[in-house]
């Protein structure tokens, strides 16, 4: 049984570790916005872009070293995922901040509701920028 598990696990580990650590980062981004939104009282797309950035930073870490576990040759290679991983995320953040304002300002929703609808789909469509475009595994 317990062989079976590892076996498993081996067979999808960057998918679980990709859904662990996105779990993860997640939380990093919601615990930020509520804590700058709901707690300081900071207008919600400024608490917003503050939790992008933090959830960006963790995630990029985690990704790198965890998840695909991408070993940069040099300090070049290392920025270009930097860079690469940045930029994706931020289409990504612009995704949703565009969201949060039309489910706060024209739906009226909750903005800590909101931020957790917006999550949902934010989440896949890092995973795949990451995947396709950021850690590609190299050839050979």
């Amino acid at each position: 049984m317990i062989n079976q598990v590892h076996e498993l696990y081996k067979k999808y580990e960057e998918v679980i570790n990709y859904l662990f650590f996105g779990v993860l980062a997640t939380i990093v981004n919601i615990a930020v916005f509520y804590l700058f939104d709901t707690v300081l009282n900071v207008p919600y797309l400024y608490a917003n872009a503050i939790s992008i950035v933090a959830a960006i930073l963790f995630a990029f870490v985690t990704n790198k070293l965890y998840v695909f576990k991408s070993q940069s040759a040099s300090k070049g290679e290392a920025f270009k995922e930097f860079y690469l991983f940045v930029g994706f995320r931020l289409l990504s953040g612009v995704f949703d901040m565009l969201s949060m304002f039309i489910l706060v300002d024209f739906l009226t929703i909750n903005t800590n509701v909101s931020k957790i609808i917006t999550q949902f789909i934010v989440v896949v469509v890092n995973y795949v920028f990451s995947k396709w475009f950021i850690f590609k595994q190299k050839e050979g």
